[in-house]
């Protein structure tokens, strides 16, 4: 029997709630950022989140099999694109703006969190985690054992990792260019051999890995 897993505790959905992200989504630009509390910052790509799938992005695309469950699907442009394809898929975020965005644009989208209850658990041919979001949690461990939990047996996960070897877990917030914030949550980054290492004893085996446009990823496979 598959222990069922508890969300990590984390303020993510309240802080993916507040501005300055809703602003950003909104506006569909940035700049915006994730903020260490020593000031590091991390750019995140609003503009890029908020248009038509790239060509790194239509190479995980062109990967995925079957029903496709996008987490933290962000303004939605993986979903709306695999739905405009007649590809059955739903995107799971904890922000409602992000959530209203996919649905302008003709895709399906709940939300919630991944660690909530959400529709075909066990059913889903392929899961999604790009643009970062293997971090969601900062545990991606947790984070791994319970996309095991969403997708059929042999199925198919498809990663995005840090463009470098990093195995980071750190508190941040989401912060604009003025200063404003929203609250702290945890949050992780992997590079690719970090992410392989975490996955295997899960249970999770390498199915192939490729870099597009300068941002790599992995696919893995259940069992």
């Amino acid at each position: 029997m598959v222990r069922a897993l508890s969300a990590p505790t984390t303020a993510a959905p309240t802080a993916w709630h507040a501005d300055p992200y809703t602003d950003a989504l909104r506006a569909r630009r940035g700049p915006l950022f994730l903020r260490r509390p020593d000031g590091w910052l991390l750019p995140l790509e609003v503009e890029r989140w908020c248009t038509e799938p790239d060509l790194a992005d239509r190479t995980v695309l062109r990967r995925c099999r079957g029903t496709v469950l996008d987490i933290g699907c962000g303004p939605g442009r993986l979903v709306a694109a695999l739905a405009a394809e007649g590809v059955a898929a739903l995107g799971v975020d904890v922000s409602p703006e992000a959530v209203r965005h996919t649905r302008a644009w003709g895709g399906s989208a709940l939300c919630r969190s991944v660690f909530d209850r959400l529709p075909g658990e066990g059913r889903w041919d392929t899961a999604l985690l790009v643009d970062g979001n293997v971090g969601i949690g900062g545990d991606p461990a947790t984070l791994l054992s319970r996309v095991a939990q969403l997708v059929v047996p042999d199925g198919l996960l498809l990663v995005e990792t840090a463009p470098y070897e990093i195995d980071e877990r750190m508190r941040v917030r989401v912060a604009d260019a003025h200063g404003a914030t929203g609250s702290d949550f945890p949050w992780a980054r992997l590079g690719t051999n970090a992410l392989l290492s975490c996955a295997r004893p899960l249970g999770w085996r390498p199915a192939g890995r490729w870099t597009a446009t300068g941002r790599p990823f992995v696919a893995l496979r259940r069992g």
